[in-house]
């Protein structure tokens, strides 16, 4: 999660460009181990670099997969992906889903829509085209973008969380900061476990409009 400068094709490439929208990233690389952890770490390091220039949101991405498919065995490792652009004046969310988990943008009104637009997963196709989906991200919504880790994590009985006690939790605590409902997440799968060992991590970034 960083600022970066909007892309405005009025301004010269010498002007000066100042942070006007908020990008939010989740990926997940397949794989376990050092080579997907030197994977993510160049990715990471390619994200920050790309991100830096005010490009369009769908060149940003564009570019990601080229990178990863000169990185990927072949096809063998891939990386799902969750893009947003939140435009900090209007407050306007656009996002790219690229293979990963539909993240949740549950509304105030207790409404929620899972955020699917986008493509396959980056490094499987170098000539694969990323559709951008919109929304709006108004005062009181909570957009939650997770791994599948959280939905796949198992207790000792071999059961999954699951995507129904996900919205459950999700559509029952509607008065926290995003940090306590993270945290209100984090203890439900814990206690769901108990002391079974999991097979995957968990990533989750909760954001809420003020």
């Amino acid at each position: 999660m960083f600022l970066r400068p909007a892309a405005d094709p009025t301004l010269g490439p010498s002007e000066a460009v100042s942070p006007k929208k908020l990008l939010l990233v989740v990926a997940d690389v397949a794989g376990k181990s050092v080579p997907a952890a030197l994977l993510m770490a160049t990715f990471q390091a390619s994200l920050h670099t790309i991100a830096a220039a005010p490009v369009p949101l769908s060149e940003l991405v564009a570019r990601l997969n080229d990178y990863a498919c000169q990185h990927s065995l072949g096809g063998l490792r891939f990386t799902t992906a969750f893009f947003a652009e939140v435009d900090l004046k209007t407050l306007a969310l656009t996002y790219i889903n690229a293979g990963h988990n539909p993240p949740i943008l549950r509304r105030s009104s207790h409404e929620m829509i899972r955020l699917e637009e986008g493509g396959l997963p980056l490094g499987v196709r170098s000539d694969s085209r990323y559709g951008v989906g919109g929304a709006e991200f108004c005062r009181g919504d909570l957009l939650a973008v997770l791994t599948d880790g959280v939905v796949e994590a198992e207790n000792e009985q071999g059961e999954e969380y699951g995507e129904s006690r996900l919205l459950a939790l999700l559509g029952s605590n509607q008065t926290g900061s995003a940090a306590a409902e993270l945290g209100g997440l984090m203890s439900s799968v814990d206690a769901f476990v108990g002391s079974a060992r999991q097979h995957d991590d968990i990533t989750c970034l909760f954001v809420r409009a003020t």
